[in-house]
């Protein structure tokens, strides 16, 4: 028998659920990723009424967008062994995952499914993932 998992994910957290000979092991995962805000500095605008700073918003985003990069990395890291993998959480952060495991061809076959859930706690999310193990035919 193999190990199964399930990912319950946003931007700030993600728990992985993994089940291996009936025995379930939940790890929490923290992200570190910096909020949005508004970085002090930048450049003076040229017109005379203009705005008086302008904040590189490319940099922030790309800063952002590596830092979520390097979040989604290490959750993939703790279910890289599985036969099956489902992901679910709400917003854009399981869609991003799901981005980032298809860079890896064989851990893109293994994702059979994905769905959008509210916020949850740890025991809703690992009875949501023996549920939906135990009615599947795995």
């Amino acid at each position: 028998m193999g190990k199964y998992v399930g990912v319950w994910i946003d931007h700030d957290k993600a728990f992985v659920v993994s089940i291996s000979e009936g025995q379930q092991t939940v790890t929490r995962i923290e992200s570190n990723v910096e909020g949005r805000y508004r970085l002090s500095g930048g450049s003076r605008s040229r017109t005379l009424y203009g705005p008086q700073e302008i904040a590189s918003d490319k940099k922030i985003e790309e800063r952002r967008r590596n830092q979520l990069c390097r979040y989604y990395r290490k959750v993939i890291t703790e279910f890289a062994d599985s036969l099956a993998i489902l992901i679910f959480g709400p917003g854009k952060a399981k869609t991003e995952l799901q981005k980032e495991l298809e860079k890896t061809k064989a851990l893109a076959t293994k994702v059979v499914g994905s769905e959008t859930t509210d916020k949850m706690t740890e025991r809703q999310i690992a009875a949501k993932v023996r549920k939906f193990y135990a009615s599947d035919s795995h």
